[in-house]
């Protein structure tokens, strides 16, 4: 018998946690080395070029996660989950090879198809099981299993790293793909019919350039969604690329830098668990301004800093502001969005967010050959600040004034929210 929550479903919602665990490992692989590698082993100087791996995974997943969600809500969900196992499974081989930077690049692409279709299907089963009462909860179980496993993933690179070269850690994706590849085919079940449970009998029809228009620009709660998440995965952007090589600078052996790139991830992931669930009592709105401010704030202290406490401090403000953020825009997306087009309303929120990957890539990678590190940085910083301040002025509160996925008109908080 189909039925709704998180407690009437644990057995797979659990199996879905795991999974996304998996998924999230595969993008650790490369949040120590690859900057690492470009330098020493590849040739690379300028940082525009360096980060180009980050421009290439950042627009590949962008894509795949837009086109994930028109083909969950048009052929199911497990049919794309296990296609993204597929496509990851060359990943590993071709970073430990990798003879040229192309074939970085390469793998790059596929890695971020293959997270394209893999996040967004576990992101969108996790909302069918959940239902309308507990989706915060759920995007945050979801996030901390994601994030927590880039977080480990990332230190255990460092550390092989520092013991058997760049290379060889690379090698561990052949487990983290393989296993996440069998667990879908065999254990992961079709949740397509919670969804047609949630929606009832009333499920408006949209197309999908409605759908676009709608998350994108025309809704105010959508569209401030959106923006923030995009920001947000644009200073992640910039993190990921500059901070190794600026703790390089420093004078950081790659074991700290293992630890400074694990530090992020696990602040955001471990601080999911708390968030997510609070945007449930609470409310979304507050927690996406407050985290987005958190972020800038973690940025400033990074470039502030010059040893290996300040720059963790500034690790963990930026990791706890990214955790009150990442779960609470996806429930909020649940919140607004009719069943029956959720998936491809998902899909579009996380086509903006991710493409906030290569344009982190592409502005702190300009800017620092142009004007520094430190100048990059504080640049996405005070983005950072202007984005949290759009979502204090857009968007409404969301927990309260939509019921069972079924929007209905909210009251402006006050006069200036009639735009």
């Amino acid at each position: 018998m189909t039925r709704l929550g998180l407690r009437e479903n644990l057995g797979q919602f659990g199996l879905l946690v795991l999974v996304n665990a998996f998924v999230g490992a595969m993008v650790g692989l490369e949040r120590t080395l690859l900057p690492s590698l470009a330098e020493d082993e590849l040739g690379l100087a300028a940082k525009a070029a360096v980060l180009s791996f980050i421009v290439v995974f950042g627009l590949t997943k962008a894509g795949t996660n837009y086109v994930a969600g028109r083909l969950s809500d048009a052929h199911g969900r497990k049919p794309v989950l296990v296609a993204g196992w597929l496509v990851a499974l060359p990943v590993p081989f071709l970073l430990w090879w990798a003879p040229t930077w192309g074939w970085v690049l390469a793998a790059n692409a596929l890695l971020g198809v293959s997270q394209g279709l893999t996040w967004s299907t576990t992101v969108i089963m996790k909302i069918d099981l959940a239902g309308p009462k507990q989706r915060g909860l759920a995007m945050g179980l979801n996030e901390f299993a994601g994030y927590l496993a880039v977080a480990g993933s990332a230190l255990a690179t460092g550390y092989l790293a520092a013991r058997f070269g760049l290379r060889e850690p690379f090698l561990l994706g052949v487990l983290f793909a393989g296993v996440g590849l069998v667990l879908s085919i065999v254990a992961v079940r079709e949740t397509r019919g919670h969804v047609a449970l949630e929606s009832g009998s009333k499920a408006p029809s949209l197309s999908q350039r409605e759908v676009f228009l709608r998350t994108s620009f025309t809704d105010p709660d959508l569209s401030a969604v959106s923006q923030a998440g995009f920001v947000n995965n644009l200073n992640d952007g910039m993190a990921w690329g500059l901070f190794p090589l600026l703790f390089l600078a420093a004078g950081l052996s790659l074991a700290q830098i293992g630890v400074l790139a694990a530090i992020y991830p696990a602040v955001w992931g471990i601080g999911q668990l708390m968030t997510g669930s609070a945007s449930d009592r609470i409310g979304r709105k507050g927690l996406i301004v407050a985290g987005m401010w958190t972020q800038a704030v973690g940025l400033m202290v990074v470039v502030l800093g010059g040893n290996f406490g300040s720059f963790a401090l500034g690790a963990v403000l930026l990791g706890a502001g990214t955790a009150m953020v990442y779960p609470t825009l996806l429930a909020a997306i649940g919140d607004v969005a009719h069943p029956s087009w959720r998936a491809s309303s998902v899909g579009v929120y996380r086509l903006w967010r991710d493409s906030g990957y290569a344009a982190g890539a592409l502005v702190g990678g300009f800017l620092a050959d142009a004007f520094g590190i430190e100048a990059a940085i504080w640049a996405v910083a005070a983005l950072t600040l202007t984005s949290g301040g759009v979502v204090l002025v857009r968007m409404r509160e969301t927990l309260r004034g939509y019921s069972a996925g079924a929007p209905t008109p909210l009251v402006p908080s006050s006069p200036s929210r009639s735009a």
